[in-house]
């Protein structure tokens, strides 16, 4: 790109000049620990230079970028720089070289051929090309300084694939790449890439599962510790607010990370709804390392572009879990049901999601009438009374009937040891050896990437693209991690073929056995063991449990108009 030159630079034949000095520094994560092109390195040279080329001149300032690529638009060092030499406060500029200052081959026509001679700053590098606008304005436009700032571009794109291409390799063998760690865990000091608890925070994380799942009262390991109605989210950071408990960015903050979230402009230590959810959502804190969410649109463009959910980088069992896998998929199944709190209080609807119109399959509406608090048909409310009848059912006969039913059926699961021996051998043989069968397939999901990723590995080599020793090191990884799957496979398919119906469980079933002394319910409860509550016209529920077969359905009816 060329851009029209209207502007000359400072012409050396006319008055003498006044100088205002800038000096860029620009130090890039790609340089690793490389003294020569370290800060104080740079900053050395170039303060040298100012003292010996200049008898008269003002030093009006250092810009230094640290940890910044080439490629990166977030430099704001060179952002105040530009917007300085606007201000009229620096009419100079010195850098090492052309790299160290422009992001691409465009970048650099644009501010040589247009901004400093639009702003009568005269631009000069130290390296090679060699470059001083003032003594020799015509170098612009030879053909050394493009084709130097052509080379440029093309080496900023190969780093950038190769960086992809190690990072992606990193997340599929399920390492840890984030420049902080989520909040509840921290960088294990012998190794960057692997994560371990942090207690103070993981207790956190606990508290937020556990007080959506069950409610405020729930005390982890007591049965009688089940109350009525989870928390909201809005809720859960009111009492985060309430106990003086720092919102992640200010913990890390002071525990002395430099973290940085530009999502949030302003930062004022406070818990909200939707840092809640992000913990909530977040499979991370069951132990499965899930990476590869965004990515940048190019290596010039670093904008952020989020990935479809089927093509994120999961690996299981990576760290240590803060919250059990089932609390986790419990709190799961309370966010999709898009559970509401009550007006004015901090707790989940008890059967938001749960209550369906037997005839119309519409979602029931809560309405309270003088101090009564009843579900309505949303079709019949709503749209049109013409297209279903009210469906009306009240709120405390429907608790009641709830706990009735399920005290009923967790005593009868509890005493009946040989129903539930008959529902392991007809129903969880299968749903068990599903189980195995679906982690068998993951790992031989692995199995295929990686090989891929090895012939990949060859091509490159091939094509030029790798050294014969970067193809030997990285070859080995893979034949490694190829190995440890093929291990596992052996395992998991031994184990395929040597269990018997007897030897699983289902979860549905053990928590009926563990919960036979229920005294009140909870959403997470709720969400456990029903799939859905249908109400009728006359009053009468029937209850849809998650048990798989032989009885999906478990029909019960409780008067509640």
């Amino acid at each position: 790109m060329t851009w029209k030159q209207t502007f000359l630079y400072p012409d050396p034949s006319r008055e003498k000049q006044e100088w205002r000095l800038a000096l860029y520094i620009r130090l890039s994560r790609d340089d690793g620990n490389q003294e020569s092109l370290s800060v104080s390195n740079q900053r050395k040279i170039l303060l040298e230079y100012a003292e010996n080329a200049f008898q008269e001149a003002v030093l009006s300032g250092i810009y230094i970028d640290d940890g910044k690529s080439g490629t990166d638009h977030e430099r704001p060092e060179f952002k105040r720089m530009i917007q300085d030499i606007k201000a009229g406060k620096i009419n100079c500029v010195i850098c090492k070289n052309l790299s160290r200052a422009f992001r691409n081959y465009s970048d650099q026509g644009y501010f040589l051929e247009y901004f400093f001679p639009r702003h009568g700053t005269r631009f000069i590098t130290l390296g090679d090309p060699r470059i001083d606008t003032y003594t020799n304005p015509d170098a612009v436009n030879g053909m050394e300084i493009p084709i130097n700032g052509l080379m440029n571009d093309r080496f900023a794109y190969k780093t950038s694939v190769e960086i992809r291409r190690t990072f992606d390799t990193k997340r599929r063998k399920g390492e840890f790449i984030g420049a902080f760690a989520p909040y509840g865990y921290k960088k294990d000091p012998k190794d960057k890439n692997h994560l371990v608890i942090d207690p103070k925070a993981a207790q956190v994380v606990r508290n937020i599962f556990w007080w959506y799942v069950y409610g405020e009262e729930y005390v982890q390991g007591e049965e009688t510790g089940i109350t009525k109605g989870g928390m909201s989210k809005e809720g859960i950071a009111r009492k985060l607010n309430l106990l003086g408990v720092p919102n992640p960015t200010a913990y890390k903050r002071s525990c002395g990370c430099k973290y940085y979230n530009p999502q949030i402009k302003r930062n004022d230590g406070l818990w909200q709804g939707s840092s809640i959810e992000t913990i909530l959502s977040n499979e991370i804190y069951s132990g499965t390392m899930v990476q590869g969410k965004q990515r940048v649109i190019s290596y010039k463009v670093h904008d952020k572009v989020s990935v479809p959910e089927e093509d994120w980088i999961r690996v299981p069992d990576t760290h240590m879990p803060i919250i059990e896998r089932e609390v986790f998929l419990l709190a799961q199944e309370l966010r999709k049901k898009d559970r509401r709190r009550t007006p004015g209080k901090y707790e989940n609807h008890l059967f938001a999601g749960l209550l369906k119109c037997a005839d119309c399959g519409k979602a029931m509406t809560r309405k309270p009438s003088k101090g009564i608090i009843y579900f309505n048909c949303s079709t019949y409310k709503r749209k049109s009374k013409e297209k279903c009848s009210i469906h009306s059912i009240r709120l405390d006969a429907l608790e009641e009937g709830m706990l009735a039913v399920l005290q009923k059926e967790t005593e009868l699961f509890g005493a009946a040891d040989e129903i539930i021996s008959e529902l392991k051998k007809v129903s969880v043989e299968k749903t068990g050896m599903d189980r195995l069968k679906e982690g068998f397939d993951f790992y031989k999901g692995e199995l295929e990437k990686t090989e891929e990723m090895t012939e990949i590995l060859y091509l490159d080599w091939k094509n030029g693209d790798l050294t014969h020793e970067q193809y030997r090191k990285m070859k080995d990884r893979f034949d490694q991690k190829a190995r440890r799957i093929k291990e596992e496979l052996a395992d998991r398919r031994k184990n395929m073929t040597s269990r018997k119906p007897e030897d699983f469980t289902d979860p549905c079933l053990e928590n009926f056995i563990k919960n036979k002394t229920l005294s009140t319910l909870s959403p997470g409860l709720l969400a456990e063991f029903i799939k859905e509550i249908l109400v009728h016209e006359n009053g009468k529920i029937s209850i849809v449990f998650k048990c798989k077969d032989p009885f999906p359905v478990i029909p019960v009816s409780v008067s509640g108009a």
